[in-house]
C-alpha cells in the first residue's frame, strides 16, 4: 500500500485530525490524485463521531476538511519552492459550509485543490463527499511557519 502525505513526511506527527503515531486521533490519510493536483482522502466514520442517529459531527467535518487542506497547501507549497520536503503550516482561516448532512454509515471522500499558491501562501478549495453528494465545502488560508513558530519542525 502506498503511504500517505502524513505517513512519508510526518510519521511522528500527533495532530489529532491527521497525525499518524496519534491512536486516538482521526489519522486521515491524504493522497496526490493521478492528476498530480487534486489532493483526495478517504475517511470512514465510526460511530462515536456522530451528532445525532446517523449524521455526521460538524466539528469531525471541519477538522477533517481543515487537516486534508492543510496536507493540500503543505503539497503545493513543497512543488512552489522546489523542496523534497513539505514545509510546516499551519491555518490562518478556514471556512466550512455544512451543505446538508453527512451520513456516517458510509465513507467521506475529500478532494482538495490550491485555488492560490504564492509566497509562502497557498489558497485551498476543498469538499467532503458522501455517496455522490457534497455534503460541507471548505475554502482556507494556510501559511508556511519559519523558526520560532510553535509549529516549526512539528514534522
Amino acid at each position: 500500500m502506498t503511504k500517505s502525505l502524513q505517513e512519508t513526511y510526518a510519521p511522528t506527527n500527533r495532530c489529532f485530525g491527521c497525525g499518524p503515531s496519534n491512536e486516538r486521533g482521526l489519522r486521515i490519510r491524504s493522497f496526490v490524485d493521478e492528476d498530480g493536483e487534486t489532493i483526495v482522502c478517504e475517511f470512514q466514520p465510526a460511530e462515536y463521531h456522530l451528532a445525532f442517529e446517523g449524521v455526521l459531527n460538524g466539528g469531525i467535518i471541519g477538522t477533517l476538511l481543515d487537516c486534508h487542506s492543510n496536507w493540500t497547501a503543505a503539497y503545493h507549497l513543497m512543488k512552489s519552492f522546489g523542496g523534497e520536503e513539505p514545509p510546516c503550516t499551519v491555518t490562518a482561516d478556514f471556512h466550512v459550509k455544512l451543505k446538508r448532512p453527512t451520513p456516517t454509515g458510509v465513507p467521506v471522500f475529500l478532494k482538495a485543490m490550491p485555488s492560490s499558491v504564492e509566497g509562502k501562501k497557498a489558497i485551498i478549495e476543498a469538499e467532503l463527499i458522501a455517496g455522490d453528494r457534497v455534503c460541507a465545502t471548505c475554502t482556507g488560508t494556510f501559511v508556511a511557519v519559519g523558526e520560532g513558530h510553535p509549529a516549526f519542525h512539528r514534522w
